[in-house]
């Protein structure tokens, strides 16, 4: 009997718990599939029960019917199951959001930088021409954002000097992006 297979696994008989397996499967998965409506994670509960039984069977109280406590012990585990389950598909989706967002993100920085690199390479092709304050002067004004006053303690000359300078650099910079990328100028008033 059922009964006797558990007193036997109790007292630590493989063959007797494997017999019990065997006979009681596909009773714990007919009851795991209810619960946790899938036959795959039916059986991953159902191994996770019989992995219980093992560890436990020396709680098994033989005046009371085997299949009440294996039953409890499947009832618990597809519970816990759905849970941890639930828990898992929330953690998945917010580990997928945040997946996302990253993506997202690294393709933004991905994209700023290569328009980055793009603008400067165009920089420096059309760049050539600028005297070096005048290069200075637009990078400090146009790149770093500075005010003229400040480009002005930095190059060390005068506001309007400052100013001068990136009058000539941009009338210079647009002839010469008009010159080598026409494309980059269709449209615009010269």
């Amino acid at each position: 009997s059922d009964r006797e297979l558990a007193i036997r696994a109790r007292s630590g008989d493989m063959v007797s718990f494997e017999t019990l397996v065997v006979r009681k499967t596909p009773a714990v998965v007919s009851l795991a599939r209810r619960i946790v409506g899938n036959g795959e994670d039916a059986r991953d509960v159902a191994q996770m029960v019989f992995l219980r039984v093992w560890n436990e069977v020396h709680r098994y109280d033989e005046r009371f019917s085997l299949n009440t406590w294996l039953y409890r012990i499947a009832t618990n585990l597809s519970i816990d199951f759905l849970r941890s389950s639930r828990s898992r598909e929330r953690a998945h989706g917010a580990t997928l959001h945040l997946v996302r967002e990253r993506e997202e993100r690294t393709a933004s920085d991905a994209t700023r930088v290569a328009e980055d690199a793009e603008l400067a390479r165009l920089f420096e092709s059309v760049s050539n021409n600028l005297s070096e304050k005048q290069k200075a002067a637009f990078v400090l004004k146009e790149m770093e954002e500075l005010e003229t006053r400040e480009i002005a303690d930095i190059l060390g000359c005068g506001e309007s000097t400052v100013r001068n300078h990136l009058f000539n650099a941009r009338r210079i910079l647009r002839r010469e992006i008009a010159r080598l990328y026409p494309e980059f100028v269709r449209g615009v008033v010269k």
